[in-house]
């Protein structure tokens, strides 16, 4: 049909002489463009009557069918330790962090920036320290060093999403650990930057699987980039470090649900994790609740002159979370303790006054 365009534009030209020179090449062809296709419209009866598969629950409370979820937390707190967490708990159908598997659910889990044998030994600890066993092929891996050019599929080109969709086989959960490393393209802070691979989760999430979203937190503490992430998302989880954190603690963080659909009270309550390694070096994870209070509304409760055990019943922390925190912040140089009052002299005993 361009053709027959481009031949009718010579003889016009030919013809009537108002565009000699023309170049043909700049035809248009837009007319040439597929027509839209069919969109699919139903009144209230004709939804009501579709069918549609129950979205079950994989991973309680949290976790269903067609979830679509993000991790974020700073580098080096403990990120890839919970995701592999959540994909062994599922695909062995047991427990993680309190959080009950109720079937064995096949993961394909893409590592994108780990070392293989640094995986490997992790993966190989989750194991031996789960009394649960997945099943076979129900937790597969793609990761760096066993790719033929040592690069992973990149989620932001339509052929590396065609890659990982070949690679999902029986999968219906996909998580991709980590975003920086997975979508290499655009702009961050762009929300259009974004958009291929949101389609491709929604895409997801239309055939039934569940994606979990591994991410950086930005120096605000806020997940990195553009927040048109979290439009479609279901739960958004964000670790972050205790107000009385070491760097020699490791995995140690608090889980808090900054967005959870139809998910409320204990369920999202905030908690303290913490992973130990054993004489025998299996793992463990120990939880505690915490509060929902941070440093800045210590240091703030503090220049109001509350002691720390007043802090403390405050926002529900322990007396010695408000000391260790406060005195961190304090050689940091965040916070600056209020002198104290000088006392007055004590009267001596048998001293009166008379007027």
């Amino acid at each position: 049909m361009a053709a027959e365009k481009i031949a009718a534009i010579e003889e016009l030209a030919a013809r009537e002489s108002w565009c000699t020179g023309a170049n043909p090449e700049n035809a248009p062809t837009h007319q040439d463009e597929k027509p839209p296709r069919e969109v699919v419209v139903v009144d209230a009866a004709g939804l009501l009557s579709a069918k549609f598969p129950p979205r079950d629950k994989l991973l309680k409370p949290w976790l269903t069918t067609q979830s679509l979820a993000m991790i974020y937390a700073p580098r080096g707190i403990g990120k890839t330790h919970m995701a592999l967490g959540v994909a062994y708990a599922l695909a062995s159908g047991g427990e993680f962090l309190g959080w009950q598997a109720t079937a064995q659910t096949p993961v394909l889990y893409l590592d994108g920036e780990m070392p293989g044998a640094d995986l490997k030994a992790r993966v190989a600890t989750v194991i031996a320290s789960n009394d649960q066993e997945a099943a076979a092929g129900y937790l597969r891996f793609v990761t760096p060093d066993l790719q033929e050019d040592g690069l992973m599929p990149n989620l932001y080109q339509p052929e590396g999403r065609e890659a990982i969709n070949a690679a999902i086989g029986a999968a219906r959960v996909v998580i991709v650990d980590n975003l920086s490393c997975l979508v290499r393209g655009g702009k961050e802070n762009e929300g259009e930057s974004w958009q291929p691979v949101q389609e491709w989760a929604l895409q997801m999430r239309s055939q039934g699987l569940s994606v979990v979203f591994v991410h950086h937190a930005g120096k605000g503490g806020q997940q990195r980039g553009t927040s048109k992430r979290e439009d479609v998302l279901d739960t958004v989880i964000a670790l972050r470090k205790p107000a009385d954190y070491e760097p020699d603690q490791g995995a140690r963080f608090e889980v808090h649900f900054e967005k959870a659909r139809a998910l409320y009270g204990q369920d999202v309550s905030p908690f303290e994790a913490a992973l130990t390694t054993l004489p025998d070096g299996t793992q463990t994870w120990a939880t505690r609740a915490v509060s929902d209070a941070s440093e800045e509304q210590m240091i703030e409760l503090a220049g109001l002159g509350l002691t720390m055990r007043e802090i403390g019943g405050e926002l529900g922390v322990n007396h010695s979370t408000v000391v260790r925190a406060l005195n961190k912040a304090k050689d940091a140089g965040r916070y600056t303790p209020k002198p104290k009052p000088a006392k007055k002299p004590a009267t001596p005993r048998g001293d009166s006054y008379v007027d």
